[in-house]
């Protein structure tokens, strides 16, 4: 493909991604499996322009808004705009893509070019930029962006703005870290250890993963090291009974039948019978022979009270704004409302208090998100321990302590990770133990 072929196709995927609403990687993934003559530097190039524009679009329509005489800030106009900005694209460049020739864009217009003219020389960033235009995200977030992270907004903004790296969690059902760092450096991957996680490791080129064999034959999945943390801090152990309540296409529970060495009863339960149903594949690549899949009809379904009090461990990856993993999904913010915000706390409290059911007496409820608003971390959990005398919180340095080994990251009684400070998607754990009543105990 052409220089220019290659920002037609982005600006064409920009406009739908924002016709339709729909996840930027989802829409992507799916064209390129209509174009597969779109070779690894095809992919690399439009992909790279869609999230040049993704990750700075407040920015980007500023600039717009500032100096395009009113034009609207569409995908057309936000591509040229983060060529010349963000992608460093000189006039000359832009002119020779935007020719109109077969599967270019069309020539720009008169005021396409007054627009760029006057954005030469500029950096994407401006001292006049408001805080929200300059962190790139909707505005109405702004007061609990600033709970969340206080003077360290800015910074922490900024880290989110960024690029993931690639994380992949070793399966212990197949081998360890290191033989899965040789077996990847035979496949002519490099890899890096990371500081938290015993079982990540980290890759910072692009790779074509389904088809290295450690990947096929599951040695490897892909899971942010955050994530990772997240389901060894469940602590789950060989011969428990353990139930992923939210189990999406089961990334948790794959991790969990690891930790466990698949001895014991893992359940993978959620309300879509398609989520759970792609993880079935995943499931017979690690190996993961323990786990049962239970669609449920809801949180509240029969089967968590015809269940209650059988489980050591009840793991809650409970829906979220998923705002630590804007690096990944940097389209995901500009979806968000207040309405789903507050219809997320809803729900993740009513999921709390359904799964707490399943818990038995001594057992543990492992709360975690991928969010970083203390609405839907802290004061979530702060919420349930007033409602649930019978459950007491474990301080996340003994959990970790137990599971993971060594001091953790922070010094809170929860799990806050973020891309900042640990490198890691934004993640929140918190783990509370029910307590054994006297009858019980004797």
């Amino acid at each position: 493909m052409t220089p220019g072929a290659q920002v037609a196709a982005a600006i064409g995927l920009l406009d739908e991604i924002e016709q339709r609403r729909a996840p930027a990687d989802d829409i992507v993934a799916n064209y390129f499996r209509r174009h597969r003559f779109a070779g690894s530097k095809d992919r690399g190039a439009i992909s790279g322009h869609i999230y040049a524009v993704l990750r700075r679009r407040a920015a980007l329509d500023w600039w717009i808004s500032r100096k395009g005489a009113g034009l609207p800030a569409d995908g057309r106009r936000r591509m040229l705009a983060a060529l010349t900005l963000a992608e460093g694209w000189s006039p000359r460049e832009i002119d020779r893509a935007c020719d109109g020739d077969r599967f270019r864009p069309p020539p720009l217009s008169g005021e396409e070019r007054s627009l760029l003219a006057e954005l030469r020389g500029h950096n994407i960033e401006h001292p006049a930029m408001p805080a929200p235009v300059r962190g790139n995200f909707p505005e109405w977030l702004d007061p609990y962006l600033h709970r969340a992270f206080g003077r360290d907004t800015a910074a922490e903004l900024e880290a989110l703005n960024g690029e993931a790296p690639l994380d992949l969690r070793v399966n212990r059902l197949k081998g360890d870290r290191a033989a899965a760092r040789a077996a990847l450096e035979h496949e002519g991957i490099n890899t890096e250890t990371t500081r938290w996680s015993p079982l990540c490791l980290r890759v910072r080129e692009r790779i074509p993963l389904s088809t290295l064999e450690c990947f096929r034959s599951g040695l490897v999945e892909v899971q942010d090291e955050g994530s990772q943390l997240a389901a060894l801090l469940a602590d789950a152990r060989p011969g428990m009974r353990v139930v992923d309540f939210c189990a999406g296409a089961g990334g948790k529970t794959l991790a969990l039948a690891g930790e466990m060495q698949n001895r014991g009863h893992l359940v993978a339960c959620d309300v879509s019978a398609a989520r759970l149903e792609r993880a079935t594949q995943r499931l017979r690549r690690a190996g993961a022979t323990i786990a049962q899949r239970v669609a449920l009809s809801s949180h509240r379904d029969k089967w968590v009270k015809r269940h209650a009090d059988s489980f050591d461990r009840v793991f809650v990856d409970a829906p979220c704004t998923g705002i630590g993993t804007w690096r990944r999904n940097p389209d995901a913010k500009w979806r968000l409302t207040p309405a789903d915000l507050a219809e997320l706390q809803a729900l993740q409290g009513e999921i709390l208090e359904s799964a707490q059911r399943l818990v038995n007496p001594g057992g543990r409820l492992i709360y975690a998100t991928c969010s970083v608003l203390r609405e839907e971390n802290e004061e979530q959990m702060q919420r349930f321990l007033e409602a649930h005398s019978d459950f007491a919180l474990l301080p996340i340095a003994r959990v970790w302590a137990e599971a993971v080994g060594g001091t953790p990251p922070g010094s809170g009684e929860m799990l806050r990770l973020t891309p900042l400070g640990h490198a890691t998607d934004g993640f929140f754990v918190a783990v509370v133990e029910r307590r054994a009543t006297q009858a019980e105990a004797a």
